[in-house]
């Protein structure tokens, strides 16, 4: 407490001028901090006889919270991202990872922070094996765990992951972790990993980064971006999804990836996802007929996958933040803008009083006002809910 007081007090102190911090009372049961201080301040023009200094003192008490907050932020780094764009999301993502991180208790932090850059795919990175690489003309379900194939190579490859499918090659909504055992058509059992298409075209470099305190990490993941590919929205949601799925915990774990996401529990852990995008949701693999084409007619199924992700991360209590980048671009037919906008204001959880979590960005600055406002507005939340 007297170090954050100091903190925040310096630049208004004159010289020789110091706030005292004195008792300070912390009421866990009503979320509660109060504390009393007083300063010694220097009188310019005293009365006769008096002294020099005079002593100011004041008692406070404000709200607090020791709730653990944890964020997925999706960021696209697809192709219309090039140049300046991916420039200012570089520059507004790596600010908003020092305001979550920095100030923590190194031993007991209180905010940890996953990345999910997306384009026309996530990079799963050290989660590949929890991703089922499809082979043109065979099965999209992953293999019955009593065969040999398995284990084989049908996992892994590049570690890129599209949308999960059913049995039945629809989209899965559900959180479920790449270890939940699922039936196929034919009453074998199968392990629900996520599906890398087949006609998959593009890659992105940037591999997600599950949840952590390691900022260098972030950022250097960050750093990394390169813009390239389409926009498949639905599956960046999904993965956000996963990133704060205690579901995910164990493969999370198994892949040294942190300790993974905490149970889901209003009282002691904020949950929250950021969606980011420069435009309208435009690919989809899950239940799109082999004449898929990238930028396609599934453009109308990656924005319903988002929003049914979407959806089900408001059930289970995650807060969906929002942000649009440059949707008012006039390069963009008006039909694709306001598609994109609709999406975001459909994931997002509603505005509530003054506290907003739907955002529009048209610059830099901008982009990087949003992300701060989002971050202060979390911790509102986590002293509210």
């Amino acid at each position: 407490m007297a170090a954050f007081v100091e903190s925040n007090a310096a630049s208004l102190l004159a010289p020789g001028e110091k706030v005292v911090v004195g008792k300070t009372l912390v009421d866990r049961l009503a979320g509660t901090v109060q504390a009393t201080a007083y300063i010694d301040v220097n009188v310019f023009f005293p009365l006769f006889g008096g002294a020099n200094k005079q002593r100011i003192s004041a008692t406070t008490a404000s709200l607090y919270s020791d709730k653990r907050i944890e964020v997925a932020m999706m960021l696209d780094v697809t192709g219309s991202m090039k140049g300046q764009k991916i420039s200012d999301l570089k520059t507004a993502a790596k600010n908003a990872v020092n305001t979550f991180l920095t100030g923590q208790d190194a031993a007991n932090p209180r905010i940890r922070v996953a990345i999910v850059p997306y384009a026309e795919a996530v990079n799963a990175g050290n989660l590949s094996d929890a991703v089922f690489v499809e082979q043109e003309g065979k099965s999209d379900v992953p293999p019955a765990i009593d065969t040999p194939q398995a284990a084989s190579a049908s996992s892994g490859g590049d570690g890129c992951a599209t949308e999960r499918k059913d049995k039945d090659g629809a989209a899965d909504f559900s959180d479920d972790g790449p270890y939940t055992e699922r039936q196929n058509n034919k009453g074998k059992t199968y392990l629900a990993r996520v599906n890398r298409d087949d006609r998959l075209e593009t890659c992105p470099t940037a591999k997600l980064v599950a949840l952590t305190t390691d900022a260098a990490k972030l950022t250097a993941t960050i750093d990394g971006f390169k813009a390239n590919g389409v926009t498949a929205g639905g599956i960046a949601a999904q993965w956000g999804y996963y990133m704060l799925s205690p579901k995910w915990r164990t493969a999370i774990k198994d892949a040294g990836l942190g300790d993974g996401p905490a149970d889901h529990d209003p009282q002691k852990v904020a949950k929250v996802a950021i969606l980011m995008t420069d435009g309208q949701f435009n690919t989809a693999f899950a239940g799109v007929g082999d004449k898929y084409t990238p930028q396609g007619p599934q453009g109308a199924k990656s924005s319903s996958y988002a929003e049914s992700i979407c959806a089900n991360m408001k059930k289970d209590g995650i807060e969906v933040f929002a942000i649009g980048f440059d949707l008012d671009n006039k390069g963009t037919p008006k039909s694709e803008r306001e598609a994109a906008k609709a999406v975001l204001k459909n994931c997002a959880t509603a505005d509530s009083g003054s506290l907003k979590r739907y955002f529009e960005a048209g610059t830099g600055a901008e982009l990087d006002a949003a992300f701060q406002t989002i971050a202060r507005n979390i911790e509102r939340l986590a002293l509210t809910k």
